[in-house]
């Protein structure tokens, strides 16, 4: 299922590197290779640009809505139950942020539900 990882004109950069770092630093680097030419042109590098941006807002309002819902809980005694979320959240988003990448290094297109169908709409690339 792998690809070949073939470097884009006049950069230094395999795609399946670029892919891989599409999901480094989540909003910024997504937001940075759907700008940066040759990548930019590339459906397969947007692909994982629009899906590491999706992916890491999704996180972002996942840790608001346990951390809000925490508070709010904290007012009947069970705000504890949801703080022990906290790293559960945290581990699991650092396990699947590492696991994308190594997809996306390794030539291979994971599609987070629910993300993945936007991230194609908008690369032209289908995972």
């Amino acid at each position: 299922m792998g690809t070949n990882p073939q470097p884009p004109a006049d950069s230094g950069l395999t795609e399946n590197m670029a892919c891989a770092l599409c999901y480094l630093l989540g909003l910024v680097t997504g937001v940075v290779f759907l700008i940066l030419t040759p990548y930019n042109q590339n459906p397969r590098v947007k692909f994982h640009a629009w899906q590491s941006i999706l992916t890491h807002l999704a996180v972002i309002v996942l840790f608001w809505v346990v951390g809000i819902s925490g508070v709010m809980l904290a007012f009947v005694g069970l705000g504890a139950l949801l703080a022990m979320m906290w790293p559960i959240l945290g581990i699991c988003s650092f396990v699947g942020w590492l696991f994308l990448m190594y997809k996306a290094y390794n030539g291979e297109n994971l599609a987070v539900p629910g993300i993945a169908g936007f991230a194609s709409k908008q690369s032209g690339f289908t995972a």
